[in-house]
This record gives structure tokens, C-alpha cells and sequence, in this order.
């Protein structure tokens, strides 16, 4: 089993930045990728971000490319989700997500952080 904490999220204005933590515990050594989903008011939950634990390649959503940074630190089995240039429409519950080979929805998830960006 792999545990997640998050941390970080909150209240920001639009234009603002936010900065979101993700560390992980327990059987790590089996993980080959973890990412964040979120999910918003009446929508589904949407990856957004993820990066290969094996390769430190990254994966982004266009809606937030160019935007959010995803960032890992090995050493700590964490990553970071740095969110710059903030939008109304990025307010959602942020889901940290960690997978061992199988699909994301077999793998670990977070208890997940609010993000409200204010107009």
C-alpha cells in the first residue's frame, strides 16, 4: 500500500499563483508515475498533470499547459504542483494520485485539497 498527504490549496485571486504538495509513503519503491486530477463544481474529474517516476517525463492537460508545473523530489517521494496565473474556472478539489502499473483508478489517491480561485 502507498499512502498520500496533500497539502497546500486555498483561497487566491484570479491571476495569483498556489503551490501544492503531494508526499507519499509506504511501498513507494513499486510507483511508475504519480500526477493530480481535479475536479470541479458539476464536472468529472479530469487528470491534469503527471510525471514518470522512471523517467521524469511529464504529461500536461491543455488547460493548464504553460500554467501549472509539475515537479518531483526523489529523495522525499514528493511532488509538486506549482500553479501560476490562476483562472475562476481552476477551482476544483485537487486530487494527488500515484499509480504501480495498473490504471489510475486501481492506483492511490489523496484525500484531495480545494482550490478556489476568486474573480
Amino acid at each position: 500500500q502507498v499512502q498520500l498527504v496533500e497539502s497546500g490549496g486555498g483561497l487566491v485571486q484570479a491571476g495569483g499563483s498556489l503551490r501544492l504538495s503531494c508526499a507519499a509513503s509506504g511501498r513507494t519503491f513499486t510507483l511508475n508515475a504519480m500526477g493530480w486530477f481535479r475536479q470541479g463544481p458539476g464536472k468529472e474529474r479530469e487528470i491534469i498533470t503527471a510525471i514518470n517516476w522512471n523517467d521524469g517525463s511529464r504529461y500536461y492537460a491543455d488547460s493548464v499547459k504553460g500554467r501549472f508545473t509539475i515537479s518531483r523530489d526523489g529523495a522525499k517521494n514528493t511532488i509538486y504542483l506549482q500553479m501560476d496565473s490562476l483562472k475562476p474556472d481552476d477551482t476544483a478539489v485537487y486530487y494527488c494520485a500515484a499509480k504501480d502499473g495498473a490504471g489510475w483508478p486501481e492506483g492511490f489517491w489523496g484525500q484531495g485539497t480545494q482550490v478556489t480561485v476568486s474573480s
